[in-house]
């Protein structure tokens, strides 16, 4: 019987010596870039830290910028990425795929507002039935992301559009772009939060997940023109802003939508085993979307893909995260 034990024992000991090869290398290891929405900045520093406890053989390399210029790092700058995550989905469809990407899942939302601080002009007046007038006075400086580089700029945009159907205001977007200097359209929209802090700026649009997480004050807008809410997308789809295209050159134009986050695998990804063990993560309703969640960044639970077509290219271990949805 002493013998048996000690043959079956000596059997274990040598399957698990053949098997720790394959466990090891099933982890996955190495450098994982990252391209995202610079709105999406704070959840993702906290998802990195999650991630790459889980999988300490990782390092997560995380690029903030608009999403548009997130996109033309990869399709014309030919920049190695594994994963690039919008802050509107719609660019990932009108930049990335089928060239770069094949598949795109919304994975949050947020809504816009506008964001002052304490020592920023008539904050004590400012109401949603008056901001348009007080954005409009000589003494109030004001800005905006920029509409070809970030969502947050053309949606900053459309808000204006809306906003003259809303309030019955025949002209209010024109006129108040009069009334903001061509510098204070900044790149991306969380540039504008510096501004705001040192006082060098009063007001600025932003997501209101980033003015959470940035501990702004801001100002709530009405749902019809805050396109956060996806029963008035009909509405949105009124406000429309021209921003340059898939090529040099060239304009596309954008229709209001309610905002969506999308994120996706890029085709040529360099490192594809870290780029799906990191989107199962950010995917999952106790990693990634409990994080967002956290962060002010309302999650998508579960995530949405739009057709049975792209639910098939999906990795396996990503399609049991996400639902087929329009």
């Amino acid at each position: 019987m002493f013998l048996l034990r000690k043959k079956c024992c000596l059997v274990c000991f040598l399957v698990f010596l053949l098997v720790l090869p394959v466990m090891a290398a099933a982890q996955p290891a190495g450098k994982l870039v990252i391209f995202h929405a610079g709105s999406l900045s704070v959840p993702m520093a906290s998802i990195e830290r999650a991630f790459e406890a889980r999988y300490p053989q990782v390092d997560v390399l995380r690029e903030a910028a608009g999403s548009q210029k997130c996109a033309r790092k990869i399709s014309e700058l030919k920049k190695p990425c594994d994963i690039m995550a919008s802050a509107d989905y719609q660019v990932i469809d009108k930049l990335l795929i089928p060239d770069f990407a094949t598949w795109n899942i919304r994975f949050a939302s947020n809504r816009m507002v506008l964001c002052y601080t304490d020592s920023s002009a008539h904050a004590g007046q400012i109401t949603p039935d008056n901001w348009y007038e007080i954005i409009d006075r000589p003494d109030v400086s004001w800005g905006h992301a920029d509409p070809n580089v970030d969502p947050c700029g053309y949606r900053s945009l459309m808000v204006l559009q809306l906003a003259e159907t809303y309030y019955r205001q025949p002209g209010l977007a024109k006129r108040l772009l009069k009334n903001r200097p061509q510098e204070n359209i900044r790149p991306k929209s969380v540039e504008l939060i510096s501004l705001l802090q040192t006082g060098n700026m009063d007001y600025a649009w932003e997501y209101r997940s980033v003015a959470i997480q940035h501990d702004l004050r801001y100002l709530e807008l009405p749902a019809a023109i805050n396109l956060g809410d996806y029963r008035h997308d009909p509405d949105y789809r009124q406000a429309v802003v021209r921003v340059t295209g898939k090529k040099p050159g060239t304009t596309m134009e954008i229709r209001g939508k309610s905002i969506t986050y999308g994120v996706t695998m890029v085709k040529n990804a360099p490192n594809r085993e870290a780029a799906e063990a990191f989107m199962a993560f950010l995917l999952s309703p106790e990693g990634g979307l409990r994080i967002l969640k956290a962060a002010g960044q309302p999650p998508l639970d579960p995530p949405r893909i739009d057709s049975k077509k792209a639910y098939d290219q999906l990795p396996p271990a990503l399609r049991k995260l996400v639902t087929i949805s329009q």
